[in-house]
């Protein structure tokens, strides 16, 4: 096992950046790094399903020009050990647990859709863990049609299947002319790894993650007042997945947050505008 290195030398590109692991809670989490060193690191939670290799490098290169950027697996996703938990709760647990051990007093969060819910259910259990919050994508708990993220998602995954196509391709992006170029240009950029690839999900931690988002979608909502953190909110403004209309609602619950919605954007809105989500993400970090 690769345990965490605080001295450790990061990549120039999250292409190339070295695959880590460390052991917290008594799970081992698969890892990569790359950015400087010194400062409050940025911790990268992302969507169902998702392994090291779903992270956008255009998004993680440009922001670890600044910061210490750590791009993670869950608990029973690609190279992280033990069973996929069906609740945000775990997972949010398990984040806490990891930071932790990586001995980190302070962290900035970006999560994407389920890491989104993950981001902001950790930033409600240890607020004085997390200094900035950046949620793309996403919702809040209880919120409208997340419940429906599964009967969304299977017909597009089957009409990617007999399209011969990335399910990505119609679950993150709009049908015009400009969401197709940015998924193919995104799908492009997420092969860029040749070495070291993560392993991919397996079937049954795609169920429970999606039965973690259906309880999420039907629970109880969570008082967002209680985030005093700075929050960038930012979307597309046609999220077929997790309804646009709920990154405004977060922004009206929450204190301090900004919102970004992009136009002829879907899902993976940051994605395909993600030069101008670096700068804005990057802007927002720093204050």
């Amino acid at each position: 096992m690769i345990s965490f290195n605080p001295d450790s030398q990061s990549a120039t590109s999250y292409a190339h950046a070295q695959n880590d692991e460390i052991k917290a809670g008594g799970t081992t989490f698969a890892y990569r790094e790359l950015g400087p060193h010194g400062g409050i690191p940025l911790m990268l939670l992302n969507h169902w399903g998702a392994v090291l290799d779903n992270f956008d490098p255009r998004i993680v290169d440009g922001l670890a020009r600044k910061h210490r950027v750590i791009a993670i697996d869950y608990r029973g996703i690609g190279s992280s050990g033990g069973i996929a938990p069906v609740s945000v709760d775990e997972m949010a647990q398990d984040t806490i647990a990891l930071i932790r051990a990586m001995g980190f007093d302070k962290v900035d969060l970006l999560g994407f859709s389920l890491g989104g819910f993950v981001a902001q259910d950790v930033a409600l259990k240890a607020p004085d863990l997390v200094r900035r919050l950046i949620l793309t994508g996403t919702g809040p708990a209880g919120g409208q049609g997340i419940d429906r993220v599964g009967a969304t998602s299977w017909p597009l995954m089957l009409k990617g299947l007999v399209t011969m196509r990335d399910p990505k391709t119609y679950l993150f992006f709009t049908a015009t002319t400009n969401g197709r170029q940015a998924a193919s240009a995104f799908l492009k950029r997420l092969k860029e790894r040749k070495a070291g690839r993560d392993r991919g999900p397996t079937p049954r931690a795609l169920l429970r993650q999606l039965k973690a988002i259906k309880a999420w979608g039907q629970q109880a909502a969570q008082d967002l007042t209680r985030l005093r953190m700075p929050v960038l909110i930012a979307n597309g403004d046609n999220d077929i997945m997790v309804p646009t209309a709920l990154s405004s609602d977060m922004a009206r619950r929450i204190p301090h947050a900004q919102l970004v919605i992009y136009q002829d954007a879907g899902h993976g809105g940051i994605f395909q505008y993600h030069t101008d989500f670096v700068i804005k993400a990057l802007e927002f970090l720093a204050r």
